[in-house]
């Protein structure tokens, strides 16, 4: 699983608090603790306003950048931001995202289209999010239409097929469970991403629903996943579906992860 670290955003509270008060400690801790726990990318999302949005972005990214050698995920709904902040990087991450919304795609993809950068597609488009699996996966066409075009292998793509509340979906994760299926049909090597979190939005015991789905998720075809690293439970349940799945041959990814301490009562 390819785990991308969430915990550096500014739409959590306590890391809102260290950004307005500029708390270098805390976000160079949340970078040190996420990678040593087995991210493989430390997303970074400044979540202020415009007019400090890419200021902000290349202060996080700086202070990632001190304690840790973890690709950056950019992340900002502003993809004129993740174009401008690949500059602070010193080595190629993830961006976080495109669609078919606007010119998202005409923006990013010629940027990365002959580097190793990868990047998060949404399948949405100008309509907004569609409704049942068929018509995102017209959108999927769509993105894989323009990865083509800019010669953009689809091993580097992470695509989100959009995680929406459980509390206010009339057919569970049905819709993306059938979207991720088909798309790891049609390509076997390219990644399918989410927001573990967005499916517990409005529940109690958030972390049950967000455990169980991804459970539901990776046995789709979901190998990335935007979640907390040092959730040990969460991780347990990752480490413990990829051997069910006979993705860890021995159990030894299983056996490794709790001798390093990832998962399980902290030693």
């Amino acid at each position: 699983m390819i785990i991308i670290g969430e915990k550096i955003n500014g739409a959590i509270p306590s890391v809102a608090k260290a950004i307005a008060a500029k708390d270098a400690d805390l976000i160079r801790k949340l970078a040190k603790d996420q990678s040593e726990a087995g991210a493989a990318f430390i997303d970074v999302c400044a979540s202020v306003e415009n007019s400090i949005e890419l200021e902000t972005i290349k202060w996080l990214i700086d202070l990632v950048q001190e304690v840790t050698d973890t690709p950056i995920a950019i992340d900002s709904p502003n993809v004129h931001i993740c174009a401008e902040a690949i500059k602070f990087c010193k080595k190629p991450g993830l961006i976080n995202s495109v669609s078919l919304e606007g010119d998202k795609i005409e923006v990013i993809f010629p940027l990365i289209a002959e580097t190793k950068w990868e990047c998060v597609a949404l399948l949405c488009d100008d309509t907004g999010i569609p409704q049942d699996s068929e018509k995102r996966l017209e959108v999927f066409a769509g993105i894989m239409k323009k990865a083509k075009e800019y010669n953009i292998d689809p091993s580097r793509l992470h695509i989100d097929p959009l995680v929406q509340m459980l509390c206010t979906s009339e057919d569970g994760i049905n819709t993306v469970v059938e979207v991720i299926k088909e798309i790891k049909t049609q390509y076997p090597e390219i990644h399918v991403t989410g927001g573990a979190s967005n499916i517990s939005f409005n529940l109690p015991v958030r972390k049950l629903v967000n455990q169980a789905f991804l459970v539901l998720a990776m046995n789709a075809g979901m190998d990335s996943a935007i979640i907390d690293p040092l959730n040990r439970d969460m991780m347990g349940m990752l480490y413990a579906t990829e051997a069910l799945l006979g993705q860890d041959e021995y159990c030894m990814e299983y056996i490794g992860a709790y001798r390093e301490d990832k998962f399980g009562q902290k030693k």
